[in-house]
């Protein structure tokens, strides 16, 4: 486990070291840029294309757009924007929560953009479906088949990180909390249930996702919202605590500041990565599996997805946490919030925070398990992957619910920084098709 932990220690260094924050933020910026601020221009248009046009949606055949957007969500909802939010603060100090804001601006146009390339690089498979993500984008796009494969493997292995072992580490933390019940025995129900969804292939995992996020993610947000209602004193304090940490600038040599900022931006922008997904091209997998749709259309929902994962999810999660008094008790990750939770609602309260992370977690895992089965769609032809992959998953499961919290942690952010940088650098160079696509789209729909 050491040698592991030393092995993860250096990948971390170096792929959310200084120069790939400043790649994930200059991608977001340019993009942001050479499209004239595309998500504060027409924030109606995009409203009304996404939430104003769900009351429009006609029964489809494959995939709806809003089944790809659940899906798209699970895969950050919870474990990325709950539990991921509190160990960026216990890590990163408070400052954490400045940051992983900042970044989530310019990675509404980092999300916004791999959707749009992957849906207009797309393939059809033999089946009929569409497969699509930076691995058709590099391949067809920019002819890189070599990237392409590059992602679709690192993808693979980061489904067994941020798609498997954390969040089966969060939910038998949680239920811990709870229920005496030992780490194999969660693991292998978690298993068995994942199972049986499993079994009704693509469409059964997005009908699934479609009905549990909307109703837990409504449900979680009021009860945040009352939260911070019953500490609306705290809130100027927990306000000027962010900021004095994000920006502490006191020190005369500037060592020790300039170690807490880099700190503080490190666990900020990595786990706003780790929740909104923005940059890692892993929601594009599912976009461009949805039928008859735009490419910049179903990119709005891009846009909406990382506003309301970070801006609001992550943001609410943030204050409930520096507001509540179990911040400061060296308490971190599921038993952090849940202790929020049980000081505003009492002991029912962490229970019913108990079924909102498990409720968040399965459809991440599902989520996640999507996104590798099409990625191994891609690199092999044969079925006897998919079967090898999907057990091995399930046997992870069970694995990851007995694992130590930091390094299942550790160990996602550094697949997840290993999946983005083919993932960037397809978004640089295609801008110009990004940017193409926009505006003949914007020129149709002027009077919008």
């Amino acid at each position: 486990m050491n040698k592991l932990m030393y092995i993860n220690q250096v990948l971390n260094g170096f792929v959310w070291g200084k120069y790939m924050i400043f790649f994930l933020l200059f991608t977001g910026i340019w993009l942001m840029i050479v499209t004239n601020f595309l998500p504060f221009r027409k924030i109606k248009l995009i409203f009304h294309k996404t939430l104003g046009a769900l009351k429009k949606t006609n029964a489809q055949e494959g995939i709806t757009p809003f089944q790809a957007v659940s899906t798209a969500l699970a895969g950050t909802l919870g474990v990325g924007s709950v539990v991921g939010v509190t160990t960026a603060l216990t890590m990163g100090g408070p400052g954490a929560l400045f940051w992983m804001l900042i970044s989530a601006i310019p990675g509404m146009m980092s999300k916004y953009a791999e959707i749009v390339l992957a849906i207009h690089y797309r393939e059809r498979s033999k089946d009929g479906s569409y497969i699509g993500g930076p691995m058709t984008t590099l391949e067809h796009g920019l002819h890189l088949r070599f990237f392409g494969v590059l992602f679709a493997v690192f993808c693979v292995f980061a489904s067994f990180g941020i798609g498997n072992l954390t969040p089966a580490n969060t939910i038998a933390h949680t239920l811990q909390t709870y229920l005496p019940l030992s780490p194999m025995l969660i693991g292998i129900v978690l298993a068995l249930i994942i199972g049986i969804i499993m079994l009704g292939k693509a469409k059964g995992i997005m009908r699934f996702n479609e009905i549990i996020i909307p109703i837990i993610s409504i449900g979680y947000v009021l009860a945040c919202i009352y939260l911070l209602l019953l500490h609306m004193d705290e809130l100027p304090h927990v306000f000027t605590l962010i900021f004095d940490d994000a920006f502490d600038f006191m020190s005369a040599a500037g060592g020790i500041s300039g170690f807490a900022i880099s700190r503080a931006m490190h666990y900020g922008i990595s786990r706003g990565v780790f929740s909104n997904e923005a940059g890692m091209g892993s929601s594009p997998l599912s976009h461009a599996a949805v039928v008859n749709v735009n490419a910049v259309e179903q990119g709005f929902w891009g846009i909406f997805e990382v506003f309301f994962d970070t801006i609001i999810v992550c943001t609410l999660t943030g204050l409930v946490v520096l507001s509540s008094d179990a911040w400061g008790q060296s308490l971190e990750g599921v038993a952090l919030t849940v202790a929020c939770f049980e000081e505003g609602f009492g002991s029912f309260g962490g229970m019913l925070f108990a079924i909102a992370i498990i409720s968040f977690a399965l459809p991440s895992i599902l989520g996640w398990y999507y996104y590798a089965i099409t990625c191994l769609h891609y690199l092999f032809k044969t079925r006897i992957m998919i079967v090898c992959y999907s057990l091995l998953f399930l046997v992870l499961l069970i694995y990851g619910c007995g694992m130590e919290l930091g390094f299942v942690w550790e160990v996602a952010d550094t697949l997840n920084g290993l999946m983005a940088i083919p993932n960037l650098i397809s978004l640089v160079l295609l801008y110009k098709t990004v940017v193409k696509l926009t505006k003949e789209y914007l020129r149709v729909h002027r009077s919008d």
